[in-house]
């Protein structure tokens, strides 16, 4: 049978910057956001507190062997580090950084390219811009010289010998087919047979990847494109009366300024999307609640639970299983830390462990 590789995305957003205490305030970390977070309506699970007000710090690296333990016990495979650069210019490079720079955790990674502007809006708008993402030739160069040390680590995610290399949004890259054939040929001669490339469908669908120069596509979940209906929309008249006095001023509603969904209606419809003709690695999320992070337009899926989420790992992993050779049997999931997106596998003090329990239940037949 074969062995999945369920690898977890991994945000480094818990130490402090300068740049982050410039544009937030003083000892902001992810943190700040996750703890202020209220309930919007009766029975909103906020705020996500970890188990035990385990608010940690990833200034060092010792954060991080305690997490790839646990990460390992429950059946993931690598995490994959979000990447931020931006013409050569870092940013919460440190954990990453830390991890190179010592032989432990000795556990699998990867890196993605988290390649949007830095706003103040938290969405990758171009208001409000904090730290601007350019492309060229030249920077591209730099980019793949500044990776490729990083690759010859020998826990980084490898295939066939080729570098697992992620990037989120292709699309904004005005050459990418110049880019990709660059990377590739600067990999070649530092001695790799290639690059592993997988674009993320973040927020355009069903691009062919190896139009683009990549090698495979991975869901991003949840998918805007498979959310469904907003949930009090089942209740119209209700909805209608929200919507009519949260406009005319008389009570600001938060269900219309903010979007809820139903988790299992978002599982059901990834489950059963149409397939591509391309290779599609697939991706499961635990839950999704970014409203600590925003005063309104949040995205909110209600209704998630373990055994929801166990169906869906399950699902996934019988997917990957059937339609990739073993050494490309890459899982996606979303996400070990997103805290303040409410989106993570780490135990909290609602759920507990129950959640990494439903993730090795789902995926221990291929694991």
């Amino acid at each position: 049978m074969t062995k999945i590789k369920a690898i977890a995305l991994y945000l480094p957003q818990y130490h402090e910057i300068k740049e982050n205490n410039e544009w937030w305030g003083q000892g902001f970390t992810e943190w700040t956001n996750v703890k202020k977070a209220k309930p919007l309506i009766p029975n909103h699970y906020q705020p996500h507190v970890p188990l035990n007000q385990n608010y940690y710090n990833l200034d060092t690296n010792e954060t991080l062997q305690q997490q790839a333990k646990l990460a390992a016990s429950y059946g993931i495979h690598a995490f994959c580090f979000y990447h931020y650069w931006f013409n050569g210019k870092l940013l919460l490079e440190k954990p990453i950084h830390n991890l190179l720079n010592s032989p432990e955790p000795n556990f699998p990674f990867c890196l993605c390219w988290a390649n949007e502007n830095w706003t103040r809006r938290w969405n990758g708008g171009d208001k409000d811009i904090l730290m601007e993402q350019n492309y060229g030739e030249a920077d591209d160069l730099k980019h793949i010289e500044y990776l490729i040390p990083i690759f010859k680590d020998p826990r980084y995610l490898k295939i066939d010998g080729k570098p697992v290399f992620i990037m989120y949004r292709t699309e904004l890259h005005p050459d990418i087919n110049a880019a990709t054939a660059l990377w590739r040929r600067e990999v070649q001669q530092a001695g790799f047979p290639d690059l592993y490339l997988i674009r993320t469908e973040s927020f355009k669908t069903n691009i062919d990847p190896q139009s683009i120069g990549f090698d495979a596509a991975m869901e991003f979940a949840p998918s805007g494109c498979f959310k469904g209906r907003k949930i009090w929309k089942k209740n119209l008249l209700k909805y209608l009366t929200h919507k009519f006095l949260h406009k005319t001023g008389i009570k600001k509603s938060p269900i219309i300024e903010n979007g809820f969904f139903d988790y299992e209606q978002l599982v059901k419809n990834m489950m059963n999307r149409p397939m591509p003709k391309f290779k599609l690695h697939r991706c499961i999320t635990p839950s999704w609640d970014n409203s600590a992070r925003r005063k309104s337009k949040a995205t909110i899926y209600l209704n998630s639970s373990p055994a929801q989420f166990e169906t869906w790992t399950k699902f996934a992993s019988q997917y990957t299983a059937s339609n990739f050779e073993p050494e490309t049997a890459l899982m996606f999931v979303n996400a070990w830390n997103e805290w303040a997106e409410g989106c993570h596998l780490e135990p909290d003090e609602k759920y507990g462990y129950a959640y990494l329990e439903a993730f090795k239940k789902g995926i221990e037949n291929y694991n």
